[in-house]
């Protein structure tokens, strides 16, 4: 690709040569500034594409303007997984920050923790930010990600916060995905910082909320039961727990949660009902 970037006649930004940037381009481009790095499937749901095939042509267009990074994921079946990333030309463009993957353009490579947990952690993102809510009155407010500590003298980096507005209060719970890599120990000690950082009042002056819930979502309904046990030994609050699974075949609004103790599964939020 040659030349500068420059404006057309119509007010939208012409990178070099090659593509004319459009609203749904930059909407994407400031997306993967938090989600890090996207397969074609979120790729589609963040930017709206209604075919396969036009998100091919697109993020292939986008990749060959410098402005997305693209690798190849070896998947179990023997294929090649396509995964996008955000250049630092993508990142100028949109005066967002680059968090892309760190390796080279079209690299290959098999097995990836980081690039697991972050494609998990941003279907949840896509199943909060832009699938539609299964409950009336409830309202997406924002969600936001962590690349430090989020509070001095806590060893603690959620996944991430989401806040949603509901007709009788504003939820809010920050995010843990576990794939099975961390220890219980760490899992002790994430609890007890959660703990800490509830009772000691700075969530309420960073936030502006006297409460949160921890979302506990892991791959597996033995890790789920192993996670629960060890926090279950610290405190009966605040934790919630589910599958990847179940919010993939009932949503994460249905009743699969559990808490710390009790086997009731339980909906995050309770429908209001509609007076008539």
């Amino acid at each position: 690709m040659t030349g500068n970037s420059r404006t057309g006649n119509s007010g939208r930004r012409i990178v070099g040569r090659s593509i004319v940037m459009q609203e749904r381009d930059r909407h994407l481009l400031r997306e993967l500034a938090l989600m890090r790095v996207v397969d074609r499937e979120q790729a589609k749901i963040v930017a709206g594409f209604g075919s396969t095939t036009r998100a091919n042509v697109r993020l292939l267009a986008l990749t060959r303007a410098g402005l997305l990074r693209r690798f190849f994921l070896g998947t179990t079946a023997g294929g090649k997984k396509a995964l996008y990333s955000l250049s630092a030309k993508g990142a100028s463009l949109v005066d967002v920050p680059e968090r892309g993957l760190r390796r080279r353009s079209d690299e290959s490579f098999v097995g990836n923790y980081f690039v697991d947990h972050q494609l998990a952690i941003n279907r949840l993102y896509c199943a909060v930010r832009y699938a539609e809510i299964p409950l009336s009155e409830v309202i997406f407010k924002r969600w936001l990600g962590f690349y430090a500590p989020i509070t001095e003298g806590l060893r603690l980096i959620p996944d991430g916060y989401v806040e949603l507005q509901t007709p009788t209060e504003l939820f809010a719970a920050f995010l843990e995905v576990d794939l099975g890599n961390e220890s219980l120990a760490v899992w002790k000690g994430k609890t007890q910082n959660y703990l800490q950082y509830a009772l000691s009042g700075k969530y309420a002056a960073q936030f502006g909320q006297s409460r949160f819930r921890t979302l506990v979502i892991v791959n597996s309904e033995r890790r789920l039961q192993s996670i629960r046990k060890t926090v279950a030994g610290i405190t009966e609050k605040i934790f919630w727990f589910a599958t990847l699974g179940a919010i993939e075949r009932e949503g994460l609004f249905g009743s699969i949660w559990l808490r710390p103790k009790g086997d009731e599964r339980q909906a995050l939020i309770k429908e209001t009902p509609r007076t008539l």
